[in-house]
């Protein structure tokens, strides 16, 4: 937990005139500004948007997602006049993606401690991987370098990026990502993040991951893994347990597994369900685990357990549904799309940071607390912030209070059919011919004929 009393003294250093408070106690001054000489984007021509006010404003942007530049503007700065919406798009390209990317990788951590309820298991540190993907504006620089997804009858509406996270289960907190065009895959993607797993991690992933390479960069990292695996892949069972699981060995290729050579050991755990009501039922169902004895960890827990993979499909909801609260982002140029989601994600930092903070002294389960509620309060409350040092812990608190407040019932045993209920449209496809559509020459009064 960050020391609120050290924290205030720093702000008594500060400028009255600032009020970016809240997000200064997550996202320390210092640091900003240290970031911003690193890339050599400290000064700025326009005095009412210096370098480290943009690197917070890029931020508020995934607060305050739906509002323009103009009004956003007026929620930090109240009572100055803001710029022109030029002024803030160059101040936004001037400032780049370097600044946001590195303040991302500098600040954002996992929270969760051992006494956080549902964030270990065993003492191992809960994470998941998985990935998502954003809609952007339909501009040809941004479907040339993010591509569009490929459709059953023509291509996808809009250019996409792929975003993969690498989220810790207990508190929602998206700690690692990696940004690439929509035509890169997750699998190919995932490499990259399991690099920063830790001893004494329990990774869970959905069965689209499993590789030889990837099962190999978990276990090099000493970190164990629990993942969904094909129906189709071989694993040939070495010694079966009295839970059901049996040992067998991941191996490279059919080849490796003939000689029996760089086989990497594993357990396997197959189940299905006989309540007709869940999703599967009488289906056969299959687990991989490099949590090796039955003993300490049982196939029925590791099969609840896995479950809990599912956190993170609720942290991508978080961050695309109630977060974003748009079709497509904002930005229309490449730079602008990466800083913009760096600007995302440090957001939902910055909101889960709130969450936890107000959930710890209850000793409560973050994921109990309302993240939709959360955001609305910041939303209301940070224009609010006072200036002085007094108002403004008493401020912070009674913020903190108020996130506590909104404790979420207990979840319900239930399923949804996953479905949506508009898929096809009356009208004709959008295709090239239609970008450059024929604009009117006359007025409209002089178009008008009347007819006899």
């Amino acid at each position: 937990m960050i020391d609120l009393d050290k924290e205030v003294q720093a702000i008594m250093q500060l400028p009255s005139d600032e009020r970016l408070r809240a997000l200064k106690r997550i996202l320390p001054k210092k640091t900003v500004q240290a970031i911003l000489r690193k890339t050599g984007r400290r000064q700025r021509h326009c005095k009412r948007l210096p370098g480290w006010f943009m690197v917070w404003f890029v931020v508020s942007m995934g607060i305050y997602c739906r509002d323009d530049y103009r009004q956003l503007y007026r929620w930090l700065q109240q009572g100055k006049r803001p710029p022109g919406r030029s002024t803030f798009c160059e101040a936004r390209q001037s400032l780049g993606v370097a600044p946001v990317r590195l303040l991302h990788a500098a600040i954002v951590q996992w929270l969760a401690d051992s006494s956080t309820p549902g964030a270990f298991y065993r003492g191992m540190r809960l994470m998941a991987l998985d990935g998502f993907v954003l809609d952007l504006p339909d501009r040809p620089d941004l479907v040339r370098i993010f591509g569009r997804p490929k459709g059953g009858r023509t291509p996808g509406a809009f250019p996409q990026a792929r975003v993969l996270a690498l989220c810790e289960i207990g508190t929602h907190v998206i700690g690692k990502h990696l940004i690439k065009p929509i035509r890169r895959g997750e699998v190919t993607m995932a490499a990259y993040l399991l690099r920063f797993l830790e001893k004494d991690m329990l990774l869970l992933w959905d069965r689209n991951f499993l590789s030889y390479a990837n099962l190999a960069q978990v276990r090099q990292r000493e970190a164990h893994l629990l993942a969904r695996i094909k129906s189709n892949m071989i694993f040939q069972p070495i010694r079966r347990f009295w839970d059901g699981s049996f040992l067998a060995k991941a191996y490279p290729s059919a080849h490796c597994r003939a000689k029996d050579r760089d086989g990497i050991l594993v357990r396997i755990i197959e189940y299905t369900f006989k309540d007709p009501g869940r999703p599967g039922a009488g289906q056969k169902h299959r687990l991989l685990t490099t949590l090796l004895h039955p003993s300490h960890d049982p196939a029925k827990t590791l099969i609840e357990l896995y479950h809990q993979r599912w956190e993170i499909e609720l942290a991508i909801d978080e961050l695309k549904t109630h977060q974003q609260e748009r079709p497509v982002l904002r930005s229309e140029t490449p730079a602008g799309v990466i800083q913009e989601i760096h600007g995302l994600l440090l957001a939902h930092f910055v909101i889960r940071t709130l969450m936890f903070e107000a959930a710890e002294p209850e000793g409560l389960d973050p994921r109990r607390l309302s993240f939709t509620a959360t955001l609305k309060i910041l939303r209301c409350r940070l224009p609010e912030c006072p200036k002085s040092v007094r108002p403004l812990q008493r401020w912070y608190q009674e913020l903190l209070s108020e996130i506590a407040q909104e404790k979420l019932p207990e979840r319900r045993d239930r399923v949804n059919p996953r479905v949506i209920k508009r898929k096809m449209s009356k009208w004709a496809k959008k295709r090239s011919d239609h970008y450059n559509y024929p604009q009117p020459r006359k007025n409209f009064r002089q178009s008008v004929v009347m007819l006899d």
